[in-house]
């Protein structure tokens, strides 16, 4: 075995007497003893995965100091990596590894300053699970462990990637303070709550102070369904992007050094957050979740955004909206300027679509909503590929919107076995109105199985139908349904264009 991967009894002997945590005797593994004073950077850091098993087994959980929680790989794909951001250019001697049953038998250990142009500096094709402290020498400022062959027919799986400087030495610009910690994190200036984004974990809550806070805010970090992460504070604490700034490093957008989306907020690969009570302002998109699933927005206020207010996407399910005001949306591209939008464009498939071959963001709910006026686009828009939603007792204000990229209606509903219920609409000038409500057909067999239940429109005398279905045939075998609970006053031409059903 070569020097690097140091695994001995003395080691485990050390590790015991110093009270460091004896893992895997039985696989023949160890840890070493590690002098107090050496921090391990890459504690509590951003971390960017190539894919998690599950949102329980995100990246973040490999760099949280606990053993009792991993990260977790896909299964069936040997091409699986695992990036810590540790903050700053550091020259590394040691990273230490600790593996769960699934582990690599072949792995890189790799540096960058970029994020994107990788250095070797450890290699192996003879792993054995356990325990691995590897001695490197490089500096940068990402550390890479990139999977090359699993040892298990599962993925591959981290309890911890810990990494240790030169000397034990601090990274070169190190942050000046510690990541937050406790059950509650009070914020009150942008690199707080950077930080505190940055290192948020199960069951803690981010306290905003009143505030305007300006910058990009993004999190990569995961809650679990008992304890989630909580976001809170009042209307008065505004967040403002004001960028984009750079180029993502791939054609579609991830959070990368360098890089700034534009978003109000990014949840990205980001489960399990309660989202409250703040406002979004003044940024290219409002609020954006990717691959972020099981995340309740409650009591926000969005407003004045380039493009969208609130954006589900990359198969971000589950997800709720509730009790929250949407309004001037679409100022730079007004096409894009819904209020909320679900899934994606088939067109944009390539880059959010997941292993079912459409962005899989199912079964979203908006539920008591004040959106518009003045929101450019549709107020909420169901993207085709997206199922099992409800759009419940909301408010709909059609008052400036344009008509651009076939924005018209307040809601265009593309996927399936939406339940549309409850919700009251209104249109007036300044604006271009069609419809209510539409369905469309954009992906075969979706727009389809959809259900209007005891909704309230005006048309303003500007719209033909409370609610139009573009095609009968194409969703023989789950048709739209429009129950006569619904009403209509000031249509051109009526309730709907199908047949009513009791």
């Amino acid at each position: 075995m070569p020097p690097s991967l140091r695994k001995s009894w003395a080691a485990v002997c050390a590790a015991t007497l110093t009270g460091g945590l004896l893992v895997g005797i039985g696989e023949a593994s160890s840890v070493s003893a590690l002098p107090a004073a050496a921090p391990n950077l890459a504690l509590n850091r951003p971390v960017t995965v190539s894919s998690s098993e599950t949102a329980d087994l995100g990246g973040a959980r490999a760099v949280d100091g606990s053993v009792s929680t991993r990260w977790a790989s896909l299964e069936g794909s040997d091409d699986q990596w695992l990036q810590v951001d540790l903050g700053a250019t550091t020259s590394l001697s040691r990273v230490v590894l600790k593996w769960e049953a699934a582990y690599a038998s072949g792995y890189r250990v790799e540096l960058s300053d970029n994020g994107s142009t990788w250095r070797q500096v450890y290699s192996t094709t003879a792993g054995d699970g356990g325990t691995d402290d590897v001695s490197v020498s490089g500096t940068g400022r990402y550390l890479r462990v990139q999977g090359t062959k699993r040892a298990t027919a599962w993925g591959y799986s981290l309890f911890e990637v810990e990494a240790y400087a030169e000397g034990g030495t601090t990274p070169t610009d190190p942050p000046t303070d510690p990541p937050p910690s406790g059950p509650v994190v009070n914020v009150s200036t942008t690199a707080e709550l950077k930080s505190a984004l940055a290192a948020a974990s199960p069951g803690q809550t981010i306290n905003l102070a009143p505030g305007a806070y300006h910058g990009s805010f993004v999190t990569q970090r995961s809650g679990t369904a008992s304890q989630p992460i909580t976001l809170a504070g009042p209307r008065s604490a505004v967040l403002v992007n004001d960028g984009p700034v750079g180029e993502p490093t791939g054609s579609c957008p991830a959070p990368a050094d360098g890089f700034d989306s534009g978003y109000g907020l990014w949840l990205f690969k980001a489960s399990n957050w309660k989202l409250s009570g703040f406002t979004v302002a003044d940024s290219k998109k409002g609020i954006v979740l990717d691959t972020a699933t099981k995340v309740a927005i409650d009591n926000v206020y969005v407003h004045d955004i380039d493009e969208e207010g609130v954006h589900f996407r990359r198969s971000s399910a589950d997800g709720v909206i509730q009790n929250s005001t949407i309004e001037k949306t679409g100022l730079v591209q007004p096409g894009y300027g819904e209020g909320v939008y679900i899934g994606s464009s088939n067109s944009n498939f390539a880059c959010y679509a997941d292993s079912t071959g459409v962005d899989a963001s199912h079964r979203v709910q908006v539920i008591g909503n004040r959106i518009g006026p003045n929101v450019a686009a549709e107020s909420i828009d169901i993207k085709e590929g997206t199922t099992g939603g409800v759009i419940r007792g909301n408010t709909f204000n059609g008052t400036g919107i344009t008509g651009e990229n076939s924005g018209d209606s307040w809601i265009d509903a593309k996927g399936n076995n939406y339940t549309i219920e409850n919700n009251t609409g209104t249109f007036s000038a300044p604006g271009t109105f069609a419809n209510g409500y539409e369905t469309h057909n954009l992906l075969t067999g979706y727009g389809c199985g959809n259900v209007w239940r005891n909704n309230k429109s005006d048309l303003g005398g500007a719209g033909e139908y409370a609610v139009y279905v573009s095609s009968v045939s194409k969703c023989a075998t789950n048709p739209n349904v429009v129950y006569s609970s619904n009403t209509v006053t000031n249509a051109k031409k009526g309730l709907t264009n199908i047949t009513v059903t009791p």
